[in-house]
């Protein structure tokens, strides 16, 4: 059964949701105060109430799939004119500081951190199961760390807030450094691993939840953004091989089946039901966006197909011959038919579209009826984590391995080079295929070479305006109007 969140905050206040047979399941509201006397059942809604922000527009619905538009894979397509301007502009190197979509996923992860911080404030006290206990706290600082880690790569250095704000606080706080901030992500990381349990131990009632592997994996990849501790970095990948992941046996196009949630690949999915009992277009709504908003324009393929993402010709050049990946993951003329239904290619600008995330009507029929899951992290993600952090070491032979399962499946010949610069060259081209349109070529660009290898790949591709101070996004004036303590990124 499918899994949502709900839950208002206002400062120490926090909907209460029933205790139901999934982690997720909708109930009837009824609010209570964190200052009365809590009990287990309220520990647990609390926690469920966290995970909630992250199927927020702000976040994972709509923000965090556009960067890969940012990042130069794709354009807006959509109806033209000003339809998606704020990301055309950030993808263009034009934005400024009123752009929409960095007000957005500015504020995106704020609810998610606060509620992290109530549960991280409250639930030590509450009279509960020890184990039950560990497990929540645990979920709390894998949520914590994930939302933190999304601001730090896009705006830099943020105010850091580890403790719920109560009336009287002062909100005008300013910018810590990022320094600061990945020192808590990576403590926050470290404690969600000690604490969690494996994803195979999980239930089916609470299946979906933040497990082990993931807040490992969420620490790799903290530590390669870093560009530091290659060798953690191994050491937590091999953790979770440990722990039974074998790519051979997972199908690359599970990860994008509707029906299937958290499937063998999946190490943690933001979870919708399709429910259309909510507004699509409000906080709580529980249909995922991507089909809607990927749909080819004038197709009436799949609920909504409002035309985002048309694929870039570059981008399409880039696939090598015979990668099974691509009939995954893009629409171009003469590729297998969808639903039964013929590509037309004049449906794009460029004469592709995303395939990847398009749900057929058999499966949800209006645009608000979508229970796809969207995946954060999988394994895939893993292998090649692995192998960039053993060609760093300069351990290239080794980095083969990982690599080559990756491309084994995607049907590629095995990559045999003993040359450390061209296996990072490989390594790289082999991330932004296999997770292409999945949210992570952005973080990847802006990560490599400390921002050269960005600077120079948007160049490559005719972005002109790039500098590498515009590798984060504008901090919104709304927020240095409303706070005079924060200030603004260079470049803006």
């Amino acid at each position: 059964m499918k899994k949502i969140i709900f839950l208002t905050t206002v400062v120490l206040f926090a909907a209460m949701l029933q205790n139901c047979e999934d982690f997720l399941e909708k109930a009837p509201l009824d609010t209570i105060s964190t200052d009365s006397e809590l009990n287990e059942t309220d520990a647990v809604a609390l926690i469920n109430a966290a995970y909630q922000p992250l199927q927020w527009a702000k976040l994972y619905n709509m923000r965090i799939w556009t960067t890969d538009i940012v990042a130069g894979n794709s354009y807006v397509g959509a109806d033209g004119a000003s339809d998606g301007i704020e990301t055309t502009d950030l993808a263009n190197f034009t934005a400024s500081s009123s752009n929409m979509a960095a007000l957005d996923v500015w504020r995106g992860p704020n609810p998610g951190i606060l509620r992290c911080n109530i549960v991280l404030s409250k639930v030590p006290e509450i009279p509960m199961d020890d184990a039950l206990r560990q497990r929540v706290l645990g979920e709390a600082y894998f949520l914590r760390a994930h939302y933190y880690f999304i601001l730090v790569r896009l705006f830099g250095d943020v105010p850091l807030i580890t403790q719920p704000l109560v009336a009287g606080d002062n909100l005008a706080r300013p910018r810590n450094p990022k320094s600061e901030v990945y020192d808590l992500i990576i403590d926050d990381c470290n404690k969600a691993i000690e604490m969690l349990p494996v994803k195979a131990s999980y239930g089916a009632s609470d299946l979906g939840r933040a497990c082990r592997e993931a807040a490992m994996a969420q620490l790799a990849k903290v530590y390669l953004t870093l560009g530091t501790n290659y060798q953690e970095v191994v050491n937590l990948c091999e953790n979770i091989e440990g722990l039974g992941y074998d790519l051979s046996k997972m199908d690359y196009a599970t990860n994008f089946n509707a029906t299937i949630d958290n499937g063998p690949e999946s190490l943690f999915e933001v979870q919708y039901s399709g429910s259309t009992v909510y507004d699509f277009w409000g906080n709580d709504n529980q249909a995922c966006w991507l089909s809607t908003f990927m749909g080819p324009r004038n197709s009436g393929w799949v609920g909504g197909s409002y035309g985002w993402q048309h694929v870039t010709q570059e981008f399409v050049d880039a696939y090598e011959e015979g990668d099974l990946r691509k009939d995954v993951t893009i629409l171009y003329k003469g590729c297998p038919p969808f639903d039964d239904k013929e590509y037309d290619p004049s449906w794009s600008l460029t004469g592709y579209n995303v395939r990847k995330y398009l749900v057929p009507k058999s499966i949800s029929k209006e645009m608000n009826t979508n229970p796809a899951n969207i995946v954060v992290y999988r394994f895939a993600d893993v292998l090649l984590m692995k192998a960039e952090a053993l060609d760093e070491l300069g351990e290239t032979v080794r980095a083969q391995v990982p690599l080559n399962i990756v491309r084994a499946r995607a049907g590629l010949p095995a990559v045999n080079t003993t040359n450390k610069e061209e296996m990072k060259e490989i390594i790289i081209h082999e991330r932004r295929m296999e997770l292409a349109f999945e949210g992570h070529r952005w973080f990847d660009l802006i990560r490599i070479d400390n921002g050269d290898y960005a600077v120079k790949f948007f160049k490559s591709i005719g972005k002109m305006n790039v500098t590498k101070e515009r590798l984060l996004y504008p901090i919104p004036q709304d927020e240095i109007d409303d706070n005079p303590a924060i200030t603004q990124n260079p470049g803006y």
